[in-house]
């Protein structure tokens, strides 16, 4: 392949559905959060300044030996049971040989042909409802190298002056969950893609074993894509994408390099088997380095670690503290709520789903615990940079501010300042607004006052409501609530306005 054609123009995403059928595959990380490493007693926490979660087995020194952390073990069995998956009898470690500094053994103990769960699969729901499965050829237990930072202008290795390796996430425990080829995707390929790692993503979470956060590389996608010429069966030479790590990349990705393929396949050219590097700010793939094969690795079995075996009961044991699955919780709470999909969708992407429904089990009404979640709340969360969980709001509050509404004594606008302050640490609904002085002025003898002088400076709005023109009551209300601070009851305005003008409301 001339280096022309190894650099042809991409095809336009409709152009490539055209003329070739996706296959795709995906390689999916999942670092467990389990207080210890996968075979040494060092930490496993985030964000340590480099080098400080270590010991001698993580930094492979010479005489250690390595000993299987036995939570993060059944924390593999559960995801491969959620993932419908059988779970090995036996199964056992292996030493998969390569040379990177931040693999500090030189070798990688992971697991091959003897993986702990195998032949699963999961049902994703994509945007429009419609269900695709996605066949599981294996999860396997692994653990996870250090961090490398390249020192330069890109921030990659070409072209850096030096590189700085911390070895605080060598050693996490991780599990590798490994699809077969995917095909029949057809031009949904990318969204299937981003529905396949939401999905795994919420089954983790669900579960319990992993933090998630993909920014931070919790959970990380290798997308797989090949393609085969329109009528033909035979997979083409695929690509691996490495260590994407967000939703929209992984749907972005799989989009690039279906167009990338297609357009050196259509220039005569052919395809490199090879890893591949995601560009974010330009949505492209850059090559990285050709993709081994098994055969590269030298994998053979561990040999300072014992096999693991399974029993059925442990195995019931740990299927019945399974969760509901996430798909299945999505779709019974829908309904309940009776939300409409656009509005149930919105909650799910804004990651309140638990706090609504927290709020709703505790007594509000879905439409209240939605609004005030959705809204305010969150208004609030974005102002401070923090998420909308970490405000400390609990479902007693947003209770008591809507009954508060309810019963006339405050209204939303004086909620949503009774939020604030109650957020700022000054109490309880209640007490904010007594402490204020917040309550809605519904005093006849105060509003009537505010109200005849709104009347007086607003002579034109009052010929319209005496014209018949009901809805200019509205201009009147604001200078109202000005008079009153905002705190004026706009019922009770509307109904000393019409009095006064001896017109029946």
């Amino acid at each position: 392949m001339t280096e022309t054609l190894a650099e042809a123009s991409p095809l336009s995403y409709e152009e490539a559905m055209a003329r070739f059928d996706p296959v795709l595959g995906f390689e999916v990380h999942v670092e467990l959060n389990t207080k210890t490493k996968m075979f040494s007693s060092a930490p496993n926490a985030f964000g340590d300044e480099p080098n400080t979660n270590v010991n001698p087995v993580c930094l492979g020194l010479p005489g250690t030996l390595p000993v299987v952390n036995g939570q993060a073990v059944e924390d593999a069995i559960k995801l491969g049971l959620a993932l419908n998956c059988r779970i090995a009898e036996t199964c056992r470690f292996a030493r998969k040989q390569y040379f990177y500094p931040d693999t500090p053994k030189n070798w990688q103990t992971s697991q091959y042909d003897e993986p702990i769960a195998f032949d699963g699969h999961l049902d994703v729901e994509l945007d429009d409802g419609e269900i695709f499965r996605v066949e599981i050829e294996r999860a396997h237990m692994e653990e996870d190298a250090g961090k490398l930072t390249h020192a330069g202008a890109s921030g990659r290795i070409q072209g850096a002056d030096y590189s700085l390796v911390d070895y605080n996430r060598s050693g996490v425990p991780l599990i590798e969950i490994v699809t077969k080829p995917i095909v029949g995707a057809g031009e949904r390929a990318p969204e299937i893609a981003r529905a396949y790692v939401s999905a795994v993503r919420d089954i983790v979470r669900a579960l319990d074993i992993s933090d998630a956060r993909m920014e931070r590389g919790n959970v990380r996608c290798d997308a797989n894509v090949s393609l085969m010429p329109k009528g033909t069966t035979e997979f083409g030479t695929r690509s691996e994408t490495k260590n994407v790590n967000s939703l929209r990349a992984v749907e972005h990705a799989v989009i690039y390099e279906i167009r990338r393929h297609a357009g050196v396949l259509s220039a005569g050219g052919s395809i490199v088997q090879e890893t591949r590097h995601w560009q974010e700010g330009t949505r492209t793939t850059t090559s990285g380095r050709p993709k081994s094969d098994a055969d590269d690795y030298r994998y053979f079995p561990e040999p300072d670690l014992l096999p693991i075996v399974t029993t059925q009961e442990w195995i019931e044991k740990l299927r019945a503290e399974l969760p509901e699955p996430p798909a299945e919780r999505r779709r019974r709470l829908r309904e309940a709520w009776g939300y409409s999909e656009a509005e149930f969708r919105d909650v799910v992407a804004a990651g309140l789903m638990d706090q609504v429904e927290e709020t709703v089990a505790s007594g509000a009404s879905p439409a209240v615990a939605r609004k005030w979640w959705m809204g305010e709340i969150s208004r609030l969360a974005n102002a401070r940079d923090v998420d909308p969980g970490a405000l400390g709001v609990e479902p007693a509050t947003i209770i008591e501010l809507a009954g508060l509404i309810e019963e006339g004594r405050i209204n939303d606008k004086i909620a949503r300042q009774v939020l604030e302050h109650h957020i700022d640490g000054e109490g309880t609904p209640q007490e904010i607004v007594k402490a204020r002085g917040l309550e809605v002025v519904s005093d006849d003898g105060a509003l009537t006052a505010a109200v005849e002088k709104a009347m007086a400076e607003n002579p034109d709005v009052v010929e319209k409501i005496q014209g018949g023109k009901l809805k200019a009551i509205g201009a009147l209300i604001g200078p109202v609530m000005k008079e009153t601070r905002g705190q004026a009851d706009a019922g009770k305005v509307r109904e000393i306005v019409l009095s006064r003008l001896g017109i029946e409301g």
